[in-house]
């Protein structure tokens, strides 16, 4: 288990590393569902193998995510859901597990955390290891540019439109939330990735002026790099997780926290892989 603390941008919104930890391994938009099968079990395997005193999910775990209901939806245990959420269960088991929601799984709630054994972590969080204090976030608030995203988001986060669609019936929120999903997909079609707005950058450097931290690291674009943001300060972008040929060229990263910095790496399955 992991201890939040309040900090600067708000009630239980920091993590402190322990003293006597190694490594921290932080990972982004796998989009995990019965589509991805090679996806959840490089996830699977990787959990099984790592050695990091901490993990961080930050956001779209989950291609789509309608309820926690969906905890009980893979009949089949050898379907890729059901090894995705039994991997999870057992990576928390092991270590400390900790998770903030995305656009596309921001319906999870308090009993898949108590099940699967993860810390539930605030959409903007502080995570202060290794001399260096991060800023976490899954990235779609701060992409000021998409409009229409923006009040679609300050709608569906209300406790007035969450209860409101948790009590219709699950195949009616299957539906709906296919044709969101079909709508990005499309979008994704026709504009590429660079129809995607960014992350807004005085956004950045407010968040990080705010909790006193030199890096920001944030997934949603799927497009992964670092980039100087000002003196001192940094932002590091996520790969997302695709080994299923769904959307392009396989890829899978994790990017680890130690001493010695930042490092970017594949995920076990793929790093093991003889050349």
């Amino acid at each position: 288990m992991i201890t939040l603390l309040d900090g600067p941008l708000g009630a239980a919104s920091e993590i402190h590393a322990a003293p006597h930890w190694r490594g921290i391994e932080l990972l982004s938009d796998l989009h995990l569902g019965e589509q991805a099968p090679a996806t959840a079990h490089a996830l699977a395997e990787h959990l099984a193998a790592s050695d990091a005193d901490l993990i961080v999910l930050l956001g779209d775990l989950f291609e789509v995510w309608i309820g926690d209901e969906q905890l009980d939806a893979p009949a089949d245990p050898a379907s890729p859901m059901a090894q995705a959420l039994q991997a999870l269960a057992e990576a928390a088991r092991r270590r400390p597990v900790a998770m903030l929601t995305g656009n596309r799984d921001f319906l999870l709630g308090p009993e898949a955390a108590r099940r699967l054994g993860w810390t539930v972590l605030p959409d903007r969080c502080v995570l202060q290891a290794f001399g260096h204090r991060q800023v976490l976030v899954h990235g779609d608030a701060e992409c000021l540019d998409d409009r229409d995203y923006q009040r679609f988001r300050a709608q569906v986060r209300t406790p007035g439109w969450r209860e409101a669609f948790l009590a219709r019936p699950l195949a009616e929120r299957m539906a709906v939330a296919r044709s969101l999903r079909d709508g990005s997909e499309q979008r994704k079609r026709e504009q590429g990735l660079a129809g995607y707005a960014d992350l807004d950058r005085a956004e950045m450097l407010s968040l990080l002026a705010a909790a006193g931290a030199d890096r920001l690291i944030h997934g949603h674009t799927h497009r992964p790099g670092d980039e100087r943001l000002g003196p001192g300060l940094s932002r590091h972008v996520l790969s997302d997780w695709d080994l299923d040929g769904q959307h392009g060229p396989a890829r899978a990263e994790v990017l680890r926290l130690d001493a010695r910095g930042l490092h970017r790496r594949p995920p076990s399955r793929l790093a093991s892989r003889p050349c």
